[in-house]
């Protein structure tokens, strides 16, 4: 592997094992395959994190730059409500 770096990583027993069972059962080669594949995931969910963090940000923008008027807290809450009632009867309907 070109231009690899060797690191030393402090693990505890419960991780180990679970490592080294990985390894015995096939599923990876060797530990640091298993340790690569573990970055890999890691960098992968700190990515798409990243990507729904920009999403919500995104949503938070548009709502404040909308120009139409604000919604009355009472209207809101009275919205929800509606909501809330028709989302209970769908569900008590499929638990049926």
């Amino acid at each position: 592997m070109p231009n690899a770096e060797k690191v030393s990583v402090t693990m505890t027993p419960d991780m180990m094992r679970a490592l080294r069972e990985s390894v015995e059962s096939g599923e990876f080669a060797t530990t640091s395959e298993a340790m690569r594949d573990a970055v890999r995931v890691w960098q992968r969910q700190r990515l798409e994190f990243a990507e729904r963090l920009e999403a919500l940000r995104a949503r938070v923008q548009r709502s404040v730059s909308d120009p139409r008027p604000s919604l009355p807290a009472d209207d809101a809450e009275a919205t929800m409500a509606r909501f809330m009632e028709i989302e209970q009867k769908a569900t008590k309907r499929e638990a049926r």
